[in-house]
């Protein structure tokens, strides 16, 4: 958390707001093409060979392009179900750590790909003996078509299942499942998939939720919690009013708010909320990207 603080203070400034937008927009536009001609999606996987011996780099970014289904429901909804899970995690974890965790994904599976493909490739020439060339490239082609969207969204979703598990999502808008079931049958999803796929499918799991192990590791003490008790947030209010009159009187800085982490003000942007953490000691304010993800401060 604290690493991560200092890589926002630092780089905060150029996080792409609306981030899941484009991921959006890639992945319908994937869809659409699929419709079209299929077989123009070939051109987009994340494929090591053609990379490193053919100088296609488009495809360390297109593999975003490339679906997991080109049915109409999954056209409709999926993209929908998704921008609401990208807008709600970007306000909960703020602009810059939602841009490192769906930007990580990416890059966590380009490396893993190059990876998969240099061991294959080691273990395939000491056994057979056979030079990796172009006769010899549909032993790879196998390698790219694991890599889509599929387990970088589930990535998502299990990552806001474990902040807001006890939320509800209505299934064809009727039937209410709370997130925390769902991200249990996602998992087991995933868990077939380990066993019965082979370890390219196993490599490609692993790498696209790697992002999510890292999340869940570094956030298993933060918990987001109901709204505090309306007298806590009176002396909230109450100490923030003295605060603030105290600092004008003495001739300090105009301004009602100041985040403790980013250090932002409402003159920096009159759009951003302020709350007073009620778990901390002592009067800390925060702005609405970092009140839930501070670390609470303990004065004992």
């Amino acid at each position: 958390m604290q690493l991560l603080n200092k890589m926002e203070r630092k780089f905060g400034k150029y996080a792409i707001p609306n981030l899941m937008i484009y991921f959006i927009g890639a992945y319908v536009v994937g869809i659409l093409l699929g419709m079209v001609n299929s077989s123009a999606l070939e051109f987009l996987t994340l494929d090591p060979y053609y990379i490193i011996y053919k100088l296609q780099l488009w495809r360390l970014i297109s593999w975003i392009f490339v679906p997991y289904s080109l049915s109409i429901l999954t056209l409709i909804f999926m993209p929908l179900f998704y921008w609401f899970l990208g807008r709600t995690m970007e306000q909960v974890w703020g602009t810059f750590r939602f841009n490192i965790y769906m930007l990580g994904g990416v890059l966590f599976t380009d490396i893993g790909a190059f990876i998969l493909y240099f061991v294959l490739k080691a273990i395939i020439q000491a056994k057979t003996q056979i030079p990796i060339d172009e006769t010899t490239i549909s032993i790879f082609g196998a390698i790219g078509s694991p890599f889509s969207t599929y387990y970088l969204n589930l990535s998502l979703f299990l990552a806001f299942a474990m902040t807001f598990p006890e939320q509800r999502v209505y299934i064809y808008f009727v039937i209410p499942v709370k997130y925390k079931w769902m991200a249990l049958l996602y998992a087991g999803f995933v868990v077939y998939d380990f066993i019965v796929g082979g370890w390219i499918v196993r490599a490609a799991i692993i790498i696209s939720l790697l992002n999510f192990f890292i999340f869940f590791f570094m956030t298993r003490k933060m918990k987001i919690k109901g709204k505090p008790k309306m007298h806590k947030v009176k002396m909230a209010n109450d100490a923030r009013d003295v605060k603030f009159k105290t600092v004008v009187n003495n001739g300090g800085p105009n301004y009602r708010h100041k985040c403790a982490i980013c250090g932002r003000t409402e003159r920096d942007d009159p759009t951003l909320q302020f709350r007073f953490c009620t778990k901390c000691d002592g009067n800390h304010e925060y702005c609405q990207d970092h009140l839930f993800t501070h670390e609470h401060i303990r004065l004992n």
